[in-house]
């Protein structure tokens, strides 16, 4: 991943941090066809190594997972994104040298990935997976609410996908090369718009310290 300095996010607390908060992540491979990629959720292990682990599943019927044991994988997790226009920035009332831009965060996550088919192995990250996901919920579902024999069969039907982290990247390309009045424009431009430039907005602020 191209990182300038400026936007080189190397804090592994912040990357985790994003994996956590957006666990959708983009498994990369090589198959006999050449590049495979499909989404998955992902559960975010940080005791697994010393950069941390991923655990997934995906769908038996999915052929990316016949050649994923052993393999040296990329998973590539996106966080807030938007288009930056330069009508926020100050310095357009000033000189008019400015261009649009595109604000993003984002994590790629390097390892080896193994497989895993077991059903205890299988049974723990659904549970560990569906808990995590429903727990905003004010009653939240859990697997056992569904009958014991369709779980056995909805089991049979994935693999397990387990990878040790050997390689994290966090890029966090938020403004930083702009002045304080044009971040502060950013900011506050994006903060009444909808939910991602919201969000983008406070990475802003926390990053140009506004």
């Amino acid at each position: 991943m191209y990182q300038p300095a400026l936007h080189r996010e190397d804090q592994l607390d912040a990357q985790h941090a994003l994996i956590v908060a957006h666990p959708f992540g983009l498994l990369i491979s090589t198959g006999a066809q050449g590049l495979l990629a499909n989404g998955l959720p992902w559960l975010l292990r940080p005791e697994a190594s010393p950069l941390g682990g991923l655990h997934g599943h995906m769908a038996r019927a999915n052929p990316q997972w016949q050649n994923l044991e052993g393999q040296q994988v990329l998973v590539v997790f996106q966080g807030p994104q938007t288009y930056i226009t330069p009508s926020y920035y100050e310095t357009k009332k000033e000189h008019g040298k400015v261009v649009p831009t595109w604000n993003y965060v984002m994590v790629q996550v390097r390892g080896t990935a193994r497989l895993r088919d077991d059903a205890a192995w299988l049974e723990a990250q659904i549970n560990s997976l569906t808990d995590k996901m429903e727990a905003p919920r004010s009653e939240p579902w859990v697997v056992k609410d569904a009958p014991r024999d369709f779980i056995e069969m909805q089991m049979r039907a994935i693999v397990g996908i387990e990878i040790d982290i050997t390689d994290i990247q966090g890029k966090w390309k938020v403004s930083q090369n702009r002045s304080a009045p044009d971040r502060l424009g950013v900011a506050q431009g994006l903060a009444d718009a909808p939910s991602d430039e919201a969000a983008m907005a406070a990475i802003v602020r926390a990053y140009g310290n506004l």
